[in-house]
């Protein structure tokens, strides 16, 4: 918590979400002795999974242990202070350069010179009942995440967008034995050549559930028949976790991640953004990975203290 005095404080930067990117964020700015805040919330993308992996270190942690050893890394920092937010959190940004200004629910108004967004995005999974349930274990969204875990089980992809056959290819080292669900869709020509040509069978019936048994799933089709899997990939529907690229007009790029630069600067001066709701050059979509967003947000946090002592020579 923060105390009355703050209110009238104006932060070098203020943070906003204290994920891999807001904490890597704050412990660069604190090293830097830029006056920081970050305010965090309880909610974070990777909640649903027990086991954090393909992190340099920290193979087979659990998030908020790291989280935990990060933001007691940043408070060591004498320039940075922490904010958790009750209720809603942050409601609104808005400002300019050198004046911006954070609504926060409950607590005083934040005055920072700049602010770096690192607040994610939010997932919406396919609607097939118990996809939920094993989110984030037997289910999940990323190979190179969780992938590792079902070598040499059947591994189940559902959709029948073209990304599948991609995933089909990526998953042939790791498992051999791989459907496509296509759930009720049809696989256009090339899709469904490319799939015959690494080996993968395809079911086109709709799966109407998945339940764990044992140390995997079992899925069930419309025709009754069932499946056993020792994974499932899914591809998740997201957005922006929080407002704030809106209320400021940052430019978004058209799968609706916020543009950046290398550095994490976006389109609007004195705002930057780092972790899955930014994207930047060269790339098709958000990298959705804890240690890239945590690079992402050391980048963004130097790029804070570059522009600022440029600024002061300018």
């Amino acid at each position: 918590m923060i105390n009355s005095a703050n209110e009238t404080h104006t932060y070098d930067v203020a943070v906003i979400g204290a994920g891999s990117a807001g904490l890597q964020a704050a412990q660069t700015l604190g090293r830097m002795h830029q006056s920081t805040i970050v305010i965090s919330t309880d909610r974070y993308r990777n909640d649903p999974t027990d086991h954090m992996h393909n992190f340099l270190g920290h193979d087979g942690a659990a998030p908020a242990e790291l989280r935990l050893a990060a933001r007691k890394d940043a408070e060591a920092y004498a320039d940075v202070r922490f904010l958790d937010a009750a209720g809603a959190g942050v409601t609104r940004v808005s400002g300019e350069l050198g004046a911006f200004v954070l609504d926060v629910d409950g607590e005083p108004t934040v005055h920072a010179h700049r602010v770096l967004l690192a607040t994610g995005v939010r997932d919406t999974l396919p609607d097939v009942p118990g996809i939920a349930e094993n989110f984030g274990d037997l289910v999940a969204h990323c190979p190179f995440c969780h992938g590792h875990e079902y070598a040499g089980t059947r591994v189940g992809i559902l959709g029948a967008a073209p990304h599948v056959a991609a995933m089909a290819s990526m998953l042939l080292p790791i498992a051999p034995d791989r459907v496509v669900l296509a759930h009720g869709a049809a696989l256009d020509e090339a899709t469904a050549a490319a799939l015959a040509r690494t080996g993968a069978t395809v079911r086109t019936e709709v799966v109407t559930g998945v339940r764990k048994e044992g140390d995997g799933l079992v899925v069930t089709l419309a025709d009754g028949a069932e499946l056993a899997l020792g994974g499932l990939l899914v591809k998740t529907d997201w957005e922006q976790a929080t407002p704030f690229a809106e209320q400021l007009g940052l430019e978004m790029s058209e799968v609706g991640a916020v543009v950046v630069d290398a550095f994490g600067r976006t389109s609007l001066p004195g705002v930057y953004a780092a972790g899955d709701l930014a994207q930047g050059p060269g790339l098709p979509m958000p990298m959705a990975s804890v240690l890239a967003a945590a690079a992402a947000g050391g980048m963004a946090a130097a790029a804070c203290v570059q522009d600022a002592a440029l600024a002061r020579i300018a």
